[in-house]
């Protein structure tokens, strides 16, 4: 039940580790003309490598991080680490905000500011960066709901809501399941599920709206794109993430490739994100040596015994805020059958990260469902 502060304070001898091992990259060879199709581009990180041994400031962005109230404590024997915001105004609504991967704590540095009238949480992961590694398999989502429920109970916050997409949508989602007589509702930018997993049949488009059924046919059909060629990550953290650690904590460039690839492809292209907080991001996952450890999440979701059964309806009420970009594009003839939804939102921006990618719009949108 102990909460002990933290403060971030790396040790110089790691960041000397980092620069030696900057300066003696190896680089691969590429085909001429490629692109992005084959992964990331040979000249794209060659550039962002170089701005990161030559010109990026960790210690600028670690005293940024330590602004922050934060704390470490021990729950279902994993190390929790969590920033904790409370508002000035002590009638404020407790909100979790969880991330996802291959995010973390980062993605709301600037979008806390936002959200003053919050008591805000925000805790990361086990076996991500500051809670990681884990000492013990097993560390799904659903469990790491049950997590966070007993989080706020330390906090000693009787009602809360919460937020978050990608991994933390599901864990939000879980939350909203597991404790709806505290859990006030549920926010969400990413619903797990809720697109076009099969190609639509007739029957399934027939008592549709003419606009819900090309919204069916369009998320089909960037379902199936990102199979055929972004699911790899996926796939592999599934089954083998073991063998990915090794080249993930040997090697700071196979750990930024890794990240900078998914900030890259998974944002609204016409907004790229801030290089300094994607190689801040990326020192977390370095430092902590958590790049495996954190893809292992999608090894224990595959294994878990629950993978491929339906889960229960959720009647937490949910609000979704549907972002142009975002990968994958929910129905809403399939949200009304898992969820509780309440508001739904569409803004013809942004993608898969936004609190970094529309900040202000998340935060907007976060503000006017839990007053309503």
């Amino acid at each position: 039940m102990t909460i002990e502060p933290f403060r971030l304070d790396v040790p110089e001898s790691e960041l000397d580790d980092l620069r030696r091992r900057l300066e003696l990259v190896r680089w691969p060879d590429e085909l001429p003309g490629v692109g992005w199709s084959r992964g990331v581009p040979l000249a794209y990180l060659q550039d962002l490598v170089a701005y990161w041994r030559d010109e990026y400031d960790w210690r600028t962005a670690e005293a940024r991080l330590n602004e922050w109230p934060q704390y470490t404590t021990t729950i279902d024997g994993a190390r929790v680490h969590f920033a904790h915001i409370p508002s000035v105004d002590p009638d404020a609504i407790p909100l979790v905000v969880t991330h996802g991967w291959p995010g973390s704590i980062v993605e709301f540095v600037e979008f806390a500011k936002l959200l003053t009238d919050f008591h805000l949480v925000f805790p990361t992961i086990p076996g991500f960066t500051l809670s990681g590694p884990v000492r013990e398999a097993g560390w799904e989502f659903k469990r790491v709901a049950r997590a966070w429920t007993e989080l706020m109970t330390r906090l000693g916050y009787q009602q809360y809501g919460v937020q978050g997409g990608d991994w933390g949508a599901a864990i939000s989602r879980e939350a909203g399941r597991i404790d709806p007589d505290r859990v006030i509702g549920v926010h969400l930018n990413l619903i797990p599920g809720a697109g076009a997993t099969s190609e639509p049949t007739p029957e399934e488009l027939e008592p549709l709206d003419p606009a819900e059924r090309e919204r069916t046919w369009a998320s089909w059909r960037r379902q199936q794109g990102f199979a055929s060629e972004q699911q790899g990550y996926a796939d592999l953290q599934s089954t083998r993430p073991q063998t990915l650690a090794y080249a993930l904590t040997d090697s700071p460039v196979g750990q930024l490739a890794w990240i900078a690839e998914k900030f890259a492809t998974w944002a609204d292209p016409a907004a790229p994100i801030d290089r300094d907080l994607l190689l801040t991001n990326v020192m977390l996952y370095w430092l902590t040596r958590t790049g495996g450890s954190a893809g292992a999440i999608y090894y224990e979701r595959a294994h878990a015994s629950y993978w491929g059964q339906p889960s229960e309806p959720s009647r937490t009420p949910t609000a979704l805020l549907d972002l142009a970009h975002e990968n994958f594009i929910p129905l809403r003839h399939k949200v009304v059958d898992s969820d509780n939804i309440v508001r739904w939102t569409s803004y013809p921006r942004g993608g898969h990260f936004a609190a970094l990618e529309q900040p202000d719009v998340l935060a907007a949108d976060i503000r006017a469902f839990f007053r309503a």
